[in-house]
């Protein structure tokens, strides 16, 4: 029997549900008719769902940014700097992404826009950066999962050898797999990576644990490490490359390969800006995307610093299996190295089975956000309208589809060197980053300058804003554009010039630039100032959405209230784990 109280509440949530439609309709129909390209996402058959809770979206955010450059990529940089430099590397690359995502979420949660990265730019910037960051940051999502596909078949080859079985079987299996979660909708999409994601929490925090007691000689060997290794070879290496046979002593060599190693560190980090394209199907995105970014510092610190920390005591740079290993599964990574030198058997096993888990959800992930910006793409007028189509689960099946036939790219290593291959995908991908990182910093200063012209006050108005600003914007700004252009610098060092590691390395960077002069001689766009910046596009749109989610929370506590029993598993989880993921 429904009670006058929840009658009450009924209709207190239709009247909102109710101002809700009318107002959006109105407001569409205002944007339609003044810019129709601009309201594409909201069209029936071109929009996305908001199906995503903020559970989903804090957890693809740290998931994202877990997976095999830190569990093996971290292994080549410590052989080359030492636990000491790869530290820093690592401790700045980490401050560089948190203020990515600090500055990603303050302009988010004023406004989250369909059109991903791209939308973003053209909003707060330059159309023409919004056409080249798009297509740049489309480059990586295209390249990355038949990246993946050949990490995971390489890892499977630690238990079966590409002699017993090809690796191409491998590799269809993983397709199918990532294919059928993309394509049965956004929510079944966040429910996969979200255990995914956690079962990486649970795997690094366990590895994290595991090295602290190896350090401190609670191994089966009962060895103390402490900092030995920092005192014998030492914290910071002289750059050394045996391909080359160069070897850079003195002070010039231990930056020359610090600074090496601050591209695996990028490498490491990438990813973890790629929550910022599931924003635009956030349920709730004024309480869901500050919840994802103010955890992101605590995650760093966690997850790869202290793991950079206890992994420097643990594994010598100079031990034979870290100067011998090569690959991407197990015998690569050097915690299932620490793991072998303290005579801890089985386990290396355990640590393959989840570094196939990371890839899987890497691979998943990568296909999901190259349907999305494709998609961001075609809303944003800079592709064909047919990438934007929807089917009835608000999946862009298109794009998931274009996706799908780069995979394919995946079967050309069964014929070659897949490790090479594997090798030079990263080259790629580390820049287009890189440049996506740029960017976001870009928006950033835009959007905080724009406020500030138009008076509004990012303490008092809005919902979540970025600290240390605006320096720390602008110092990452500054180390990004360093770093890209330092990146394969080690090319022109010695007697012989590697031109397939400068080709690799670099080719994004010129196609950025020619794109966006391209874009900016044909459409005559110019660079939008302050006081232009549009700042109240689908922000009453996003406030009556949130007045109205807002209601739906409200409701439902009190129906809990009121049938006397508050504390049910929405509240334990939001209580106990919640905080942590």
């Amino acid at each position: 029997m429904t009670t006058d109280f929840e009658k009450g509440l009924s209709r207190q949530s239709t009247d909102v549900h109710s101002m809700l439609s009318r107002h959006t309709e109105d407001y569409n129909l205002y944007v339609a008719r003044s810019n129709p390209s601009t309201n594409l996402a909201y069209e029936e058959g071109h929009a996305l769902k908001k199906r995503l809770d903020a559970r989903h979206v804090t957890m693809i955010a740290i998931g994202g940014a877990l997976g095999t450059g830190l569990l093996i990529g971290t292994g080549s940089a410590l052989k080359t700097a030492g636990p000491g430099a790869i530290l820093v590397a690592y401790s700045v690359i980490g401050f560089v992404v948190y203020m990515v995502m600090c500055g990603l979420g303050e302009v988010a949660t004023f406004v989250p826009l369909a059109n991903g990265f791209a939308g973003y730019c053209n909003r707060y910037v330059d159309p023409a950066l919004g056409f080249a960051c798009g297509y740049v940051y489309l480059f990586k999502y295209l390249i990355l999962p038949a990246n993946q596909l050949v990490a995971g078949s390489l890892t499977v080859q630690y238990w079966v050898s590409k002699e017993r079985l090809n690796p191409g079987v491998w590799i269809t299996i993983f397709l199918l797999i990532i294919v059928g979660v993309n394509v049965l909708g956004v929510r079944f999409f966040g429910e996969i990576e979200f255990w995914l994601s956690t079962l990486k929490v649970i795997t690094c925090l366990g590895l994290i644990l595991l090295l602290w007691v190896i350090a401190l000689g609670g191994g089966p060997t009962h060895d103390r490490i402490g900092f030995r290794y920092w005192k014998n070879p030492g914290a910071f290496l002289h750059y050394a490359d045996a391909s080359k046979d160069l070897f850079i002593p003195g002070s010039k060599g231990r930056f020359v390969a610090f600074v090496s190693v601050l591209v695996t560190a990028v490498f490491a980090f990438l990813g973890t800006e790629l929550c910022g394209i599931t924003f635009a199907e956030c349920a709730r995105p004024r309480r869901a995307i500050p919840k994802a970014i103010k955890l992101t510092f605590y995650r760093i610190v966690v997850f790869y610093v202290l793991s950079i920390f206890f992994l420097g005591m643990c594994v010598s740079p100079k031990d034979p299996l870290l100067l011998s290993a090569s690959g991407s599964d197990a015998s690569a990574s050097p915690f299932v190295i620490a793991i072998k030198n303290s005579e801890i058997h089985g386990l290396d096993h355990v640590i393959n089975a989840c570094i196939l888990l990371f890839v899987l959800s890497a691979a998943n992930s990568d296909m999901y956000i190259c349907s999305r910006t494709i998609y961001g793409l075609a809303v944003s007028g800079y592709a064909p309208k047919f990438f934007s189509k929807t089917n009835r689960m608000g999946v862009p099946y298109y794009g998931v589809g274009l996706s799908f036939l780069f995979c394919l790219l995946a079967y050309m290593t069964v014929s070659s060197g897949a490790a090479e291959v594997f090798q030079y995908f990263v080259n790629v991908v580390s820049l287009t980053g890189l440049i996506a990182w740029a960017c976001i910093l870009v928006i950033h200063i835009k959007f905080m300058r724009a406020c500030k012209k138009q008076g509004i006050d990012r303490k008092r108005d809005l919902a979540y804003r970025s600290p240390f600003q605006p320096f720390g914007s602008y110092f990452a700004l500054v180390v990004c554009v360093i770093v890209i252009f330092v990146k394969n610098f080690t090319v022109f060092l010695g007697s012989t010039f590697t031109y397939k590691s400068f080709i690799t390395g670099y080719i994004v960077l010129p196609v950025f630039v020619i794109m966006g002069l391209a874009y900016k001689l044909i459409k005559k766009t110019s660079i939008i100032r302050s006081s232009d910046v549009d700042l109240e596009t689908f922000k009453d749109v996003i406030d009556a959405e949130e007045e109205k989610f807002a209601a739906d929370a409200a409701e439902k506590e009190a129906l809990r209230e009121a049938q006397g029993n508050p504390h049910d598993k929405e509240w334990y989880y939001n209580k106990f784990i919640g905080w942590l993921f």
